[in-house]
């Protein structure tokens, strides 16, 4: 089974060198590594301190950044989506290669995210791999047989996806959901869903920083915030209205209520101006993804 990893990277060199340097622990190394950048100063120093490693570059946003790894991966059985902040445990890609081998039906396998830094300030590198150390010593001698549970979606920060499935129905990621991409990872789990199983991995583990740098304007994530699901919905591709109206309160909800006093990592009026702009475009009939490019 060819295993390749893809990493769609921006404005993080320094955070991608110190992820890349994490994947030389692995126990199943990857057969190949894609790197898509979005511009050379993306990717700085990596060639030449990763010299196997595949550099390619695409335009700005997760969703066209990965879609070039796609096309850059003509062979690959299986491609591990990770984000350049995301720190696998050694034995991660042992777990995927081993699940995917067992579990045929299985299309889209996510993996256990034992800290994640998205949720605050965010995880420092040194975090990260006290954290796994912790882990290891715990979990190394779990038995071969893992568990699994069946989840609406994969994370995108680490999120496998099976080719064969991808090639079959062409599909790829929505480039109509630009930069960030906000819910690219969920539209692109539910269009594999009618194939087979989307499944979380508790043997393959890992910790995500949730580094805030490169993340865009929190306009932009706010307006993405309301326009993103209901632009899913319409697509009628298994995402349903009634996640996507509790998805959008939910953040609408959080945003209003801490713009009063916002934790200094978020631009929480931002994305409450955001989610504002959304709303009045939806109320005059002209809400669409592409809308925060003019933002």
């Amino acid at each position: 089974m060819k295993i390749v990893i893809g990493i769609a990277t921006i404005n993080r060199p320094v955070v991608l060198r110190q992820m890349l340097e994490n994947l030389l622990l692995q126990i199943r190394a990857p057969d190949h590594i894609v790197i898509c950048g979005s511009k050379p100063a993306d990717t700085e120093g990596i060639k030449s301190a990763f010299p196997s490693i595949d550099l390619i570059y695409a335009n700005a946003g997760a969703s066209a950044q990965r879609n070039a790894i796609i096309r850059a991966s003509v062979d690959a059985d299986v491609i591990l989506f990770l984000d350049d902040d995301f720190f696998p445990q050694q034995d991660y890609i042992l777990a995927l290669e081993r699940h995917m081998a067992e579990h045929p039906k299985t299309v889209v396998a996510t993996g256990r995210v034992i800290a994640d830094g998205i949720n605050g300030p965010g995880l420092s590198v040194r975090d990260a791999m006290a954290l796994l150390a912790a882990d290891w010593s715990q979990y190394r001698d779990r038995p071969a047989a893992n568990g699994q549970s069946t989840e609406f979606s994969g994370y995108g920060c680490n999120m496998a996806v099976r080719m064969a499935e991808i090639r079959r129905a062409r599909l790829a990621f929505d480039e109509a959901l630009p930069l960030y991409s906000w819910q690219e990872d969920v539209d692109l789990s539910r269009r594999l869903a009618v194939f087979g199983n989307v499944v979380k991995l508790d043997a393959a583990r890992g910790v995500h920083l949730g580094v805030k740098s490169g993340r865009g304007s929190g306009v932009k994530l706010g307006y993405s915030q309301v326009a993103n699901p209901l632009y899913l919905v319409s697509k009628r591709a298994g995402y349903p209205l009634g996640r996507a109206a509790g998805h959008i309160s939910k953040n609408i909800a959080k945003n209003l209520v801490r713009s009063a006093w916002p934790e200094p990592y978020v631009d929480r009026r931002g994305r409450l101006l955001g989610n504002l702009f959304a709303i009045w475009d939806l109320c005059n009939g002209r809400m669409s993804p592409q809308r925060v490019l003019d933002l």
